[in-house]
This record gives structure tokens, C-alpha cells and sequence, in this order.
């Protein structure tokens, strides 16, 4: 039973109906569902499938794809002795199908490819010279390795270039797709309930399958994490080694963001972390980027045009707030509810989440067509300048000459703006508007969990935003 995903469905059915061939490249993070999608969307349509190993060695990799062709239907097992004559048999077998298209599946795909093999070359004859004219052969690619997908195969500057037909970037569920999954599953959670492991395991469907029926969300993050038996404790090192060959770099760069909240440019992270500067640096941020662990943003009047980076990965920066340190107690999480730590933790998390949801704080805004900037911003105490000294925890610069100063709050009640956090507000205001010397019409906007209490402040707010919004 898939959930959500309408979109990629529909592409891929469309491409299955066509009269020409495809080449599909699907990547994204692991555990996001890729493998599932494919074998729920097409199941017994599947011609052939394959999966490459996790640091296999060439003449295994070749051996297990000669089993794969075997499994699959073709007349014998072949003692393959590279690529070409591994794709070689993979035509005899297409050539015997009567299926009207023949789906190809290549699963991590990125670990088939073993330095010094041809596999990119014999891949390339398959498809340019063969696959591709038949106009009845879907070939459809998945890697996890997002960035190897990305830089050998979508931006390919040899055969391969402009090749893909379509490309799909499968990324992790939103708040909605989280509820359709515990609705289909009968969890009986509440939308509070639903943010509150969204804070944990983001929107990363492998992880809900933790979501057991009848625990309380606490009872299940300390199965998942913290028990002495936990199936996901060492989740985050598995992440990063099967990711990257080598993640250590990576995981630097990642821990250096961790401890800031809003970010950090490129030269601040080589700084703060002692990693080397150059242009292997800035491939691994990229990556990154791509993997959709961190983001990059730059203000619109940011005089620098520096691009910062910031962690918003849910689970990444749970990871450096809990799992990092060594936890002996087995109800971690369930006693850690309300206490200081936890609480501050959980602002920090839904800021990260209404980040990961802008479309729908967009859409509640009526702005879904608008270019924006979205960004944190802050400035110092200047009595010359008349500057008070504000930070502001989202700031969503648009095109049609309005900013939204955004406030977001996790409340379990509607949130009251009492007198002197309006005239805080009032300050924060003032602070933008000479600091940046912006121009545009200033809009106090609310992201609020339940809202806010009805008051004469709250009249003065333009927008408010609630859960509801966030679930549309």
C-alpha cells in the first residue's frame, strides 16, 4: 500500500503507457521508499530487477547480476566477466519477453559501479545503442547515493549526456502524508501527537514503520532509539557509511552545523570545524545540499551574497541532542517530557519543520506563486542607530514588496501576546526596517500550534498560521 507519492506515480504510469522508451533516474536519501515504490507501482510488470551490494567487489557484483538474470527468467547461468557482456544477456532476455514495455530495474545502481569497472560505458552502449531505439524498454535507475547518481548520470558529460528522460527526486513525506500513513495503519494519533515524532524521524517513511499501534509516541522514540534493544541506535552512522564512501568529512561539516542554529557561511564552517578549504569541500556541501540534510539561503539584501548553510534534517539534529551522548537508561525520552532541555529542543524542532513546510506556509499566506527569500535574522544593540537588539525566527522576503517577520511558537494552548511581547514585537519591527533599510510593507506574522488567544493584540498580527495549515 503506497502513501502519497501521487505525483511520481502518475509520471511513471505515463511513462509505462508511452510509445517510446524511458530512462527514469529516482535518488533520494536512504529509507525514503524508493525499492517500494517501484515494486508497488509496476510489481509483475518488472521484467528484470537487480540490486547492487554495499561495498561489493566487481567480479561480485557481476556475479550477482548474472544470478539476478537468472532469477529473472533468462536460460542459464553465465559466468560474466565485465559489464558488456553482462548487459549483452541482459538483451537476450528482453528480446524473449512478450510484455508490451520491459521494465528495467536497477537498485543502487551507484554500487554496482566499482573503480577501474566499465559499467557507466556499458551502460551507456545498452541504452544509446540498443535500449533506447526498440521504444518498448523502460529503464529505470535508483541510487541512494544521490550525489553519485547526480554527477555520473544526470549531468553525464560523455554518452550519457541529456540522456535521462525523467528524473525524479523522491523526498521525505510532509506532515500530511505522515497523517495519511498513521490513519491507514490505525495508529489514532493527533496532529500534536504527529509533529511530535515529525520532530524525531521527519517525514522518512521507514521510520514510521516504528510507529507502533497503542504506544504513545515517547514509548515508541525509546524502543526506536533508546533501549538497550533499539532497532534504529545506530541509525545515524548507518546513514552516512552506506551514503558515502567516505563520511567522515561529512559528518564533520554536519556536527559543525549542529551547533548553530541559523548557520553558517562556507568560510565559517572551515573555520569552526578545521576541515581543509577546497574544491573537495564544497563538492561534500553540496552533497549535502542534495541529500536534503542541510539547506542553503541567502537574503535577498544580504550585503555579502553569502550563501549560508543550515541544518534542518529532523532526525540529524535529534541525533546531536540526544542519541550523540551515551544514554544507559532504556525510558530516556519518556523522562525527559517537560523537563527544560526537551522543551527547548522541541521549539528548535517545529522552527526546523514549518522550514521544511514553507508550500504550505506560502499557501496559507496566498503567496504559492511568489518568489521568496526565507531566512532567520538578528542584529545588535546600536543606541546611535536607534537599534534595539531583536532576533527574528523566520523571515520570508517577498516579491510583491511585503516581508513576513515570522514568530513561531509551540504552545500546547493558544499562545497570548501580552503587552510588553507586543511592544517587543513593536521592536523587532523597528529593528528590520532601519538595519536593513527595507522598503517594503512590514506583515507581523504567527505560526502558532493552536493558534493564538484572541485579544487586542492579536488583531494587530496580519497572519496567523495554525496546524491546520501546516496538514493541508
Amino acid at each position: 500500500m503506497i502513501i502519497g507519492r501521487d505525483k511520481e506515480i502518475q509520471i511513471l504510469k505515463e511513462k509505462f503507457d508511452s510509445d517510446y522508451s524511458s530512462f527514469i533516474a529516482i535518488y533520494g536519501r536512504r529509507r525514503i521508499g524508493k525499492t517500494f515504490l517501484i515494486n508497488e507501482t509496476f510489481g509483475d510488470d518488472i521484467l528484470f530487477r537487480h540490486a547492487g551490494v554495499y561495498k561489493g567487489s566487481f567480479s561480485n557484483q557481476l556475479l550477482l547480476f548474472s544470478n539476478s538474470l537468472f532469477d529473472c527468467g533468462y536460460k542459464e547461468k553465465s559466468r560474466l566477466s565485465n559489464w558488456f557482456q553482462a548487459f549483452d544477456c541482459l538483451k537476450d532476455l528482453i528480446k524473449t519477453s512478450n510484455k508490451r514495455k520491459k521494465i528495467i530495474f536497477l537498485d543502487e545502481v551507484a554500487w554496482m559501479f566499482t573503480k577501474g569497472s566499465d559499467f557507466i560505458k556499458a551502460l551507456e552502449n545498452f541504452w544509446n545503442g540498443w535500449a533506447e531505439p526498440r521504444k518498448d524498454v523502460m529503464l529505470i535507475i535508483c541510487s541512494s547515493t544521490t550525489s553519485w547518481i547526480i554527477n555520473n548520470i544526470i549531468h553525464n558529460k560523455g554518452g550519457l549526456y541529456n540522456r535521462v528522460t525523467t528524473q525524479l527526486f523522491l523526498e521525505p513525506f510532509t506532515l500530511k502524508e505522515c497523517e495519511d500513513f498513521a490513519n491507514a495503519y490505525d495508529l489514532s494519533l493527533t496532529r500534536k501527537q504527529i509533529i511530535e515524532a515529525y520532530m524525531v524521524i521527519g517525514g522518512i517513511p521507514y521510520y514510521w514503520n516504528f510507529i507502533k499501534k497503542g504506544c504513545s509516541i515517547p514509548q515508541c522514540i525509546d524502543l526506536c532509539f533508546f533501549d538497550k534493544n533499539a532497532m534504529l541506535k545506530n541509525e545515524f552512522q548507518y546513514i552516512f557509511s552506506s551514503l558515502f564512501s567516505n563520511p567522515g568529512e561529512y559528518i564533520k561539516i554536519i556536527e559543525t552545523l549542529s551547533m548553530k542554529k541559523y548557520g553558517l557561511t562556507r568560510m565559517e564552517i572551515i573555520k569552526e570545524s578545521g576541515l581543509v578549504d577546497n574544491g573537495n569541500l564544497s563538492h561534500k556541501i553540496e552533497d549535502l545540499v542534495n541529500c536534503g540534510f542541510i539547506r542553503e539561503y541567502s537574503p535577498f539584501n544580504y550585503k555579502k551574497k553569502a550563501v549560508i548553510y543550515q541544518l534542518i534534517d529532523p532526525f540529524t539534529i535529534f541525533y546531536f541532542h540526544f542519541l550523540m551522548k551515551k544514554v544507559n537508561d532504556d525510558n530516556f525520552w519518556v523522562n525527559q517530557l517537560n523537563t527544560p532541555a526537551l522543551n527547548s529542543w522541541q521549539g528548535l524542532a517545529f522552527e526546523r519543520i514549518c522550514l521544511l513546510h514553507m508550500n504550505n506556509i506560502k499557501e496559507a499566506l496566498g503567496v504559492s506563486g511568489v518568489y521568496t527569500a526565507v531566512y532567520p535574522w538578528s542584529c545588535k544593540k546600536d543606541s546611535e542607530k536607534g537599534l534595539f537588539g531583536s532576533q527574528i525566527d523566520m523571515v520570508i522576503e517577498r516579491k510583491d514588496d511585503i516581508v513576513n517577520l515570522v514568530e513561531i511558537k509551540y504552545h500546547n494552548t493558544p499562545y497570548t501576546i501580552t503587552t510588553s511581547y507586543m511592544e517587543k514585537l513593536e521592536k523587532k519591527k523597528n529593528d528590520f526596517m532601519i538595519s536593513t533599510n527595507n522598503k517594503s510593507s512590514i506583515h507581523l506574522t504567527f505560526i502558532a500550534l493552536n493558534g493564538l488567544e484572541k485579544n487586542k493584540y492579536s488583531k494587530e498580527i496580519q497572519s496567523i498560521i495554525d496546524v491546520k495549515d501546516l496538514f493541508k
